[in-house]
Parts: C-alpha cells; structure tokens; sequence
C-alpha cells in the first residue's frame, strides 16, 4: 500500500478523497501535567498496548496544537478547507523544528502500530487511494517492525470488526537515523467470514522500482505517541499511537460504533467542562451526527437542524444551512436567547430556498430549547429540537489563532 509510503503507478497506494458523511455517521481523561523543558504537558490516561522507552503517556503542548488543528478535518486531510491545512502545516513545522527523538528508526518508540490521521495529496493516485483514504468508516494504520530477522512496514485497512482488512506488507531497511528503505513484497485481503487469506492481484516483482520507495520520520515524539513522516514523492502523513479523547468519540462517529455510548463516556470524563456554565460559541457548525435518523422529508430535516451547517451569530441570530444541489441552498434564519446556565432558548421562523441572489419564502416555524452538554473551540454536544443529541464540529470561527 502506498498510503503511507507513496509508490508511483504501483496500484495499491492510497490517497485521500472528499468522502464526507453530513448525516448520522460521521475516553481517556486528560489532566495538566508537570512542565518539562518549559513545555506544558497533558497527561492522557489510556492503555498502552506496548511498554517500550517511555513509560508516560503524554501530549506536548506543541503535539496538542497539532492534535487539535486535525480536530473536525474529514477523510484524513481530504475534506480539509485552506484554513485547515494551513493550520495542520503550520503545527507540522513547528514540531519539525522541535526536539523530538533525535534518530527515530534507531528507537524502539517507532516499533508498533501507528494509526493514520492526516495526509496531503501525493502527486498521483491510484484507485485504492482515491477509494479507502478518504473514507472516515475505515481505519488505516501502519506497522513498523526494524528489529526482526525479517524487517518490515506495512499498511493496513481495516474496514470493519466484522469484514476485516487489507494488509500490503513491504521489506524494510534502515539507511540512516530518519530514512527506511521499503520494497513492496506482497498484500492480501483477511476476511473475517472466509478462513484463508485472499491475494492482492499485484505483480510486485513484476513491477520493479515502482515497488520501492522511502520513507523519512521527521519528528517522532519523546512519548512515542505521535510521528510525522514524509515519504520519496513529498507527502506529509501524521500518525499516532494513541488518540485523545475527542478523536476518539469522532472515530466512533464516523464508524457508527457505540455513539451514544461514547458521547456519554466523553461527557463523563470531561465533567469539569459538563459541568460549568457553557455558551454557545459564534461561528459555523458542521452537524456530523444526531441521534435521530432524518425523516423523509428533507425540508423538515433542514429545518430542524438535522443536517448541514448551523451558523451561530454574534448579535443572538442563528441559521441552519444546507445546500441542495448546484448551488440551491436551504436557508433557516431564528433568534436564540440563554434561558439558563448551559440553556438557550431557539424560535426558528424564517424559511427560504435560495439561488443565487433569488429566494423562495418558505412557511415554517420551529422552537426548542437547546441544552449545551459539552463544548470547547472545536466540538460541541447538545441537545436540541424534540430532545435529540447533536455532535457538531467547528469549521470556521475559531478564537484560536
């Protein structure tokens, strides 16, 4: 798989697509640690599959710019607007030029499993890329094993528990202390309802140096916890050994996996923040998940903020946004005003189809009260029209700079 090692032409490398899930589907606790080397760190409390160098668990401040910048972006990059990888890229350079391990592939902290969180666009794409990148249902990791009799990276799809993954494996070499050397050997599909392996259909040896490649680890964190790497055609990949806490609930999201469950345990671990009065901040929201499948009347959806972008105004104005198709846009204009601590009351009454400089009045009235439950500068939980959870992400708007 060239998802993370980038062969040109090969047919097996990933890259990501605008592949994003506007409906249903799109715990750890985290604690202020001691300051080392004038950095704050963040103490996350979550199992480690493998004791290695490090025996903390921990997010630099730098690390944790980075982390929360990746926040909200769909298809690990590919969704991603100007201002998001402008961000992303930003963060990227600063922890380049921090001090990480000093060789990574002569740590051990670089052995393991690595799950992949952000990629730029390489320079080509082959169908896979286009196909499992860019979509938030799967997960996609990379195995690093230098320490074998048979030194290996390897790139793994995982579509789900219950289908099962692809797994493209390649010979690794170490050249120097950021650089591996990798030659594409074999793939194969692993099924969980068939009992043997099924063959990628790639002729790796057939293929030559278009099965070679390398990849550079050009910041790998002294916890082990995060690495950024480049591969031979310029990419950039981030990838982490462990998440925090809202990466978690929104891999849940995205997958459909025990939402609920995992909202409820994400309230629960952040009970200081649940707990405090919150506000509803200004800006665009993306709705990525509700807990109540949309009706079939997609008006009544839009309406009720069920789908699309809701924009928080400053002066007590709330719409609901939604486009349609060719530039035909569903617009729902109200008034909210905070009824209590974390409570604000909604009367929704301006309806319109837009096109252009043209709109249709359209009759409709809404009101609800909405409960925020949890809320930072870039999620936000609440409950709103006829009592239904919403997650929402923030994609434009932020107070941070």
């Amino acid at each position: 798989m060239a998802t993370i090692m980038e062969i040109r032409n090969l047919g097996v490398g990933f890259r990501p697509q605008n592949a994003i899930n506007m409906t249903r589907k799109w715990p750890c606790k985290q604690y202020l640690g001691q300051k080392k080397q004038n950095k704050k760190s963040f103490l996350v409390l979550c199992s480690v599959a493998d004791q290695r160098e490090s025996k903390v668990s921990s997010f630099s401040e730098e690390e944790n710019v980075l982390i929360d910048a990746l926040i909200g972006i769909q298809g690990r990059g590919a969704a991603a607007s100007p201002q998001q990888l402008q961000e992303v890229e930003h963060a990227v350079k600063v922890l380049e030029g921090s001090e990480g391990v000093s060789e990574p592939t002569s740590s051990s902290l670089i052995e393991g499993r690595w799950q992949l969180m952000f990629t730029t666009r390489p320079g080509s794409a082959s169908p896979i890329q286009r196909t499992f990148v860019g979509v938030d249902s799967f997960s996609v990791f990379q195995e690093v094993f230098l320490r074998t009799n048979d030194p290996r990276v390897s790139n793994i799809v995982k579509f789900s528990e219950a289908i099962g993954e692809l797994k493209v494996e390649a010979l690794a070499t170490i050249k120097d202390g950021k650089r591996i050397l990798f030659q594409f050997d074999r793939a194969a599909f692993s099924f969980k309802f068939l009992p043997f392996k099924v063959p990628y259909p790639v002729p790796f040896r057939l293929l030559g140096d278009e099965a070679k490649g390398w990849l550079d680890t050009t910041y790998l964190s002294p916890s082990g916890n995060l690495r950024i790497s480049r591969g031979n055609k310029g990419t950039t990949f981030v990838l982490q050994r462990e998440t925090e806490p809202r990466q978690k609930l929104l891999s849940s999201i995205s997958t459909g996996t025990r939402v609920e469950e995992a909202i409820e345990e994400f309230i629960s671990s952040n009970k200081n923040v649940a707990n405090s009065e919150l506000e509803l901040l200004k800006g665009e929201w993306q709705m990525i998940w509700s807990s109540q499948v949309e009706t079939d009347s997609w008006i009544e959806n839009a309406g009720n903020g069920l789908m699309g972008m809701q924009i928080v105004k400053p002066n007590g104005q709330l719409k609901f946004l939604v486009g349609i198709l060719f530039g035909i846009r569903f617009s729902m204009t109200g008034k909210y005003e905070k009824s209590g601590s974390n409570t604000y009351d909604v009367i929704m009454d301006d309806g319109a189809i837009l096109a252009g400089i043209y709109g249709i009045p359209v009759e409709m009235e809404s009101k609800f009260t909405m409960e925020i439950l949890y809320t930072d500068d870039k999620i936000r939980i609440s409950r709103g029209y006829n009592k239904i959870l919403f997650v929402h992400v923030r994609v434009h708007g932020s107070n941070k700079k």
